[in-house]
């Protein structure tokens, strides 16, 4: 009789990390072994243990995930937080498997069936061509992402279809939740930006178009936004005309460096923002995109970034994320540390007026994605389908988990322009500056939008 599979691949393990495993295992043929709390491992097929033969690390684990040949029993994010701690505490980038390790390995990989040829990749793996950061490929790029379904962002989304880190401004009250979190995040950007009727605002990188509706609605600017995404700006322009805002919102298929160009010319904004959209420039583009974003605003104006970091802080350095991140999610996407984007914005000859961490709202905005995520499995895999659903719960479940443990963070970057003479036009006062004055608060305006100074009747936006 064969002997059971999960000891024999628990002993390897432990073996060669030199610590006990973080969680149980349950193999293929029921056997299980490692502690009996928290979540467990589920083996349900060989294949998965050959994708690791192959893939060592994250890939080949991911890859056994978002093909269902791997799965976990109970709370995903305690599973990765007892992986991650391990690694940590053991050092286990480190670890340099000796020639008995493998030779071990090997046999007990042939003595289980594991070997065999590569498996391939599950089919929503990115599969991205051409040069990095072509105009062509970071379409692709951002459609692999925000073309998925503006169904799922919806049912996924508070109701304004805010995709960024919320501003949470109340701890413990019941009634306050995601929704009124996203709104008081639109509400500060434009506060920051110190919006007011008869101004113009950029925002790049616009999404479904929440930040363009506030601000229209309530500080009286007109907006224009340009996005790759074909479904969010279908979806954007579907909004605004339902709210009858099509004469002060445009929204564009547009690439930010085409933006202002002799094929699309514009005049200078009064004010620009782009909300985590930096991370998707690359590294080598982003003195690219602070020079446009410098070029685009007028002297005095001001420009507020939202924008993801990822550094020394938590031990993992992975720009891009980790593999996982990079073959599923956001496909080239780049994240360096907060003092790197920062000097590329004042070499771009930006003058950094503010800088507002805002990693621990993120662990609060994502936790409830992952909620309706989880909760609502059957709708969401009708929706996306099986394998991105197994995608989306881990990357949720990993971001809520990467921002707890401040191995990822997120950042408000208020910048002005200087005009020729060196002056920000900025005054002096701090709470004046970050738009909290009474003299420079200029909206909401409570039950009515700002049109030319003057309150108009806001009509309630589209429910789902």
């Amino acid at each position: 009789m064969p002997s059971p599979v999960a000891p024999q691949l628990a002993g390897l393990v432990e073996r060669l990390i030199g610590a006990p495993l973080p969680i149980r295992i349950r193999a293929w043929d029921g056997s299980e072994s490692g502690p009996a709390d928290g979540p467990v491992a589920i083996i349900r097929h060989r294949r998965a243990l050959r994708r690791l033969l192959w893939n060592p690390g994250e890939l080949g684990l991911a890859r056994a995930f978002v093909a269902g040949e791997l799965d976990v029993e109970g709370d995903i994010a305690d599973g990765l937080s007892r992986f991650w701690k391990l690694a940590r505490g053991q050092d286990l980038g480190a670890v340099r498997l000796t020639t008995a390790d493998k030779l071990d390995a090997a046999k007990l990989a042939a003595r289980l069936g594991i070997l065999g040829p590569r498996p391939k990749p599950p089919a929503s793996e990115a599969r991205l061509v051409g040069g990095l950061h072509t105009r062509r490929r970071d379409r692709a790029a951002i459609a692999h992402h925000y073309d998925l379904s503006n169904e799922f962002y919806e049912f996924l989304l508070d109701p304004r279809m805010a995709y960024s880190c919320g501003y949470w401004t109340q701890d413990s009250a019941p009634s306050y939740g995601l929704a009124d979190a996203q709104t008081d995040k639109l509400d500060l950007i434009c506060r920051k930006l110190a919006l007011r009727p008869g101004m113009r605002l950029l925002d790049v990188g616009c999404g479904w178009a929440s930040l363009l509706i506030h601000a229209v609605r309530h500080y009286g600017v007109t907006a224009v936004g340009v996005t790759l995404s074909a479904q969010q700006r279908a979806f954007g322009m579907a909004r605004v005309e339902a709210l009858g805002l099509q004469d002060s919102i445009e929204i564009r298929l547009q690439d930010y460096r085409a933006i202002g160009t002799d094929s699309s010319p514009d005049q200078p904004f009064d004010a620009i923002s782009s909300i985590e959209m930096g991370e998707h420039v690359g590294q080598d583009n982003y003195p690219v995109y602070a020079a446009q974003l410098h070029r685009l605003l007028l002297p005095h104006g001001r420009l507020l970034l939202q924008q993801m970091s990822r550094g020394a802080a938590g031990g993992n350095t992975a720009p891009g994320g980790g593999a996982f991140m990079e073959a599923y999610v956001a496909p080239d996407m780049y994240m360096r540390p907060l003092g790197e984007t920062l000097n590329v914005l004042e070499a771009a000859g930006l003058e950094v007026v503010d800088v507002h961490s805002l990693r621990e709202h993120y662990v609060a905005t994502v936790r409830p994605w992952l909620d309706t995520l989880q909760d609502n499995e059957a709708e969401a895999i009708r929706l996306i389908g099986e394998e991105q659903f197994r995608v989306w719960l881990l990357y949720l479940a990993g971001a809520a988990l990467a921002f707890e443990e401040n191995r990822m963070g997120v950042h408000q970057m208020l910048m002005v322009r200087p005009d020729a003479d060196g002056r920000s036009g900025l005054p002096r006062g701090r709470t004046s500056t970050l738009g909290r004055d009474p003299e420079l608060d200029h909206g909401p305006v409570t039950g009515g939008a700002v049109t030319n100074g003057a309150a108009r009747p806001v009509p309630a936006e589209p429910t789902r």
